[in-house]
């Protein structure tokens, strides 16, 4: 693989931390993790999801659009929070968001975003698709579509994909390869099944992983055994 999609989690940049917004030391971490491999060679893009800040189930007596909305915009802080732990390691990024917010951020271009990879910058996108009723996951296998990445990459809450979940059934097993179909068929919520149907119909490989460490970041970018590997196939 050499040009990739990283999907963390906006959990993953709370870190457990007792604001529940950011573990700054572990989100310097986590950029670290990511200028590493782009100077061995990777080419990243990055999608940064919003749970530590807002989500949309959380406005449980709101208008779903303007709910998603919030989300989107915490997708966008998160993204400039990585952009600066990113560019204090020394390696350039650009935020680039589905719609307009200048001067916060770029709009986004496929073209664009591709020659900033090619180029060894990373790119973050925010905003989501730009539209409601669509997770950070889809965006993610949307957006590694479009910038032709080999695979996408998923920093999640969890180590693996489970047959069930595993605080729940203690008899659930853990999956280091599965057929997309058959998360879907199985109805496993481990990923977003818009996300899982369509990287299905584009072929697009998912390997999913815990996020205990920033190394593991680097451990999946390199194909080590890290995580669950979902195939199109």
């Amino acid at each position: 693989m050499k040009r990739i999609l990283i999907k963390l989690s906006g959990e993953a940049l709370a870190n457990g931390s007792a604001d529940g917004i950011y573990d700054n030391a572990f989100v310097d971490e986590v950029a670290a993790s990511l200028v590493a491999c782009v100077r061995d060679g990777y080419e990243l893009a990055v999608v940064v999801g919003a749970g530590n800040i807002w989500r949309g189930r959380q406005g449980t007596d709101m208008d779903r659009v303007a709910a998603d909305r919030m989300g989107m915009l915490a997708t966008v802080i998160n993204a400039i929070c990585l952009k600066d732990a990113i560019e204090r390691q020394g390696i350039s990024a650009s935020v680039m968001t589905s719609v307009p917010m200048s001067p916060f951020a770029e709009p986004y271009s496929s073209d664009i975003a591709k020659k900033y990879l090619a180029d060894g910058k990373i790119v973050i996108f925010g905003a989501g698709l730009g539209i409601p009723f669509l997770s950070t996951d889809t965006t993610g296998a949307v957006r590694a579509a479009e910038i032709e990445a080999d695979a996408m990459l998923m920093a999640k809450n969890i180590d693996y994909i489970y047959t069930d979940d595993p605080r729940k059934n203690p008899d659930a097993k853990k999956l280091e390869v599965v057929k997309a179909s058959e998360v879907l068929a199985m109805n496993l919520k481990a990923i977003d099944a818009t996300a899982t149907a369509f990287c299905l119909s584009v072929g697009m490989p998912i390997r999913v992983f815990g996020l205990k460490s920033p190394d593991d970041i680097a451990r999946a970018v390199k194909g080590e055994s890290v995580g669950t590997v979902v195939t199109a196939e």
